[in-house]
């Protein structure tokens, strides 16, 4: 796994993973995929779906904590700022040797650039609100997202997928 490639194939996720339409009826579609796959894997995670501030969707699997909810927050902050997936952002600043703290002077504690959120965008429009898993490794957590949105929005996952391995820490 390198960062380039990370980033290259994050750039076709975002690129590929488009809404034509998105509203409540498709974040609870989501999200309760989201959710049906979690259980099945036993994944103790929270999952958060937001559109233009307004929240949609939520669950909390067993084992999920409150400081999953604070690093949802976190995370979906930056996704917002910037329209790029929490993942991307990280492992940007990875390759810069830098922070957000360092670089635009935001507070870690309002902004987490670690993976598991991902940008909910509008063909034609641009980014309108945020995906957003939290309690795995965050190469997991932005997995998670990835391999939903490339079910429901018929996106071959082989041709999405990153490669390499998650030996991250959880959020």
């Amino acid at each position: 796994m390198t960062l380039d490639a990370d980033l290259e194939r994050i750039a076709l996720q975002e690129q590929r993973l488009q809404f034509s339409a998105f509203d409540a009826t498709a974040a609870w579609n989501v999200g309760g995929r989201i959710r049906e796959l979690a259980a099945a894997r036993g994944s103790a995670v929270a999952i958060d779906i937001q559109v233009n501030g307004l929240p949609l969707f939520f669950a909390a699997m067993p084992g999920a904590t409150p400081d999953n909810v604070d690093w949802i927050r976190r995370k979906r902050n930056a996704t917002q700022r910037f329209h790029r997936s929490s993942y991307a952002l990280g492992l940007q600043l990875r390759r810069e040797q830098t922070t957000l703290t360092e670089k635009l002077g935001v507070n870690a504690s309002d902004y987490a650039t670690h993976g598991g959120c991902f940008p909910i965008i509008l063909q034609g429009t641009g980014c309108i609100g945020t995906i957003t898993v939290s309690g795995l490794p965050q190469r997991s957590d932005h997995e998670m997202i990835v391999e939903v949105l490339a079910e429901v929005l018929g996106q071959p996952l082989p041709e999405l997928a990153l490669n390499g391995d998650a030996r991250e820490s959880s959020s």
